[in-house]
């Protein structure tokens, strides 16, 4: 089937499933969700997944696919959300990607023994003990260490990657292990390292051959240096602590990090909704699984139409690459003087003139979860019928960011 044929019959799906909603709304294609969930797996090689829920917010989705063979754990982003997951039962092993210092969540951790036992922190110094053990005092709490992953040169000051964690060489994860060690309120179970230099940045952006190549060598070096740094700080850590897990990547590197040896579990999250901002990679492209829909509104001129509203960016450098793509029909595009406006989004392109006032224009979002800050629930589309309306997490009223 060609890629003109595919479009037009997953269009003609997805406006069958739900003729009856008024847009704007989500879907997410089930087959395509599921194909992207097992390609995953497979790329990982036999080492388990951790699904990222900052990148899934939807608790069925999550659910869903936690049941597939090769997915185990969530990495969230909140305690908040962790706590909830846990008690909920969609997991009983989450690992809080990122520091906290939420008092009633810290509080709630600590008297409830199911949530000690399931739900990992996570630190990257001394100073975050203090406040922690203030708050849960001496119940023990599972704790992991945040090892940076960026790739520094020039004696550190030219740095690739996300500023994160201050723990960067061996002998830093080491000293903070044994800090950790020495406090009989906390157990040190994993390491995290996110190499998001080499995971998070698409290494073939469209139409950018030479920024491409760059992108490539950089993270070849990248990962290299990682391989080895990495390795050298979960040896000096084991010298420490017992550790569960040693987690690392995310969707855009899970073939690389699954061959790290050093690393026993790996994270995937994005793939699984396909986001437009994973088109400019080269090792893997998944499926476009999630979608919005937005109504044709006016016909403006020839080639021309705008949908009501349209405007939902992403977090990150503000560029193009943050905005929505109008996707289905194909051959539709953003005019850089509007681009994806508050109110109204005009669109230009030969596939407008096919178009009428009450049409939809599907879109995708540039980025996986960030969708679902805009809709009380994702559709499921099973074929070409709605299976079921899944409340994201603003639907269920939980605001974990």
């Amino acid at each position: 089937m060609s890629g003109k044929t595919s479009e037009t019959s997953q269009r003609a799906r997805l406006d069958q499933a739900t003729a009856e909603l008024d847009p704007p709304f989500a879907v997410v294609d089930l087959a395509a969700f599921d194909a992207n969930a097992d390609a995953l797996v497979t790329r990982a090689a036999g080492k388990p997944l951790r699904v990222a829920s900052k990148s899934v917010r939807c608790r069925a989705l999550l659910t869903r696919v936690l049941r597939r063979p090769g997915w185990q754990g969530v990495l969230a982003f909140t305690l908040a959300e962790a706590n909830w997951l846990v008690r909920d039962g969609v997991t009983d092993d989450a690992v809080v990607a990122y520091p906290t210092a939420d008092r009633a969540a810290l509080r709630d951790l600590a008297r409830d023994d199911r949530l000690r036992a399931g739900v990992t922190l996570m630190v990257d110094s001394a100073e975050q003990l203090d406040v922690v053990e203030a708050i849960t005092g001496p119940e023990q709490i599972r704790v992991c260490i945040d090892l940076d992953a960026s790739y520094r040169l020039a004696g550190g000051r030219v740095h690739l990657g996300v500023f994160r964690s201050p723990v960067h060489a061996p002998g830093q994860a080491r000293a903070l292990a044994e800090a950790i060690a020495k406090r009989s309120a906390f157990r040190l179970v994993g390491i995290m390292s996110y190499e998001a230099q080499i995971a998070g940045l698409g290494d073939a952006p469209p139409g950018r051959r030479a920024r491409g190549l760059a992108i490539r060598t950089i993270q070849r070096r990248s990962y290299r240096e990682l391989l080895d740094r990495r390795g050298a700080a979960v040896r000096e850590v084991r010298e420490v602590a017992d550790l569960e897990f040693v987690n690392g990547g995310g969707t855009g590197s899970v073939r690389l990090t699954g061959a790290d040896p050093s690393v026993t579990e790996i994270t995937a999250g994005s793939g699984l909704y396909g986001p437009t901002l994973f088109d400019g990679y080269t090792a893997w492209r998944p499926d476009p699984a999630a979608f919005f829909a937005q109504p044709v509104v006016r016909r403006p001129g020839k080639g021309l139409v705008t949908v009501l509203g349209g405007g939902w960016i992403a977090s990150g450098p503000t560029e193009p690459s943050r905005q929505p793509t109008p996707w289905l029909p194909s051959g539709l595009k953003m005019i850089g003087t509007e681009g994806a406006g508050e109110v109204q989004t005009p669109l230009r392109g030969r596939a407008a003139d096919l178009l009428r006032v009450g049409d939809r224009v599907w879109f995708r979002h540039a980025k996986a979860g960030e969708l679902c800050e805009h809709v009380n629930e994702l559709h499921l589309i099973d074929g070409d019928t709605v299976a079921d309306a899944a409340p994201t997490y603003r639907g269920e009223g939980h605001a974990f960011l």
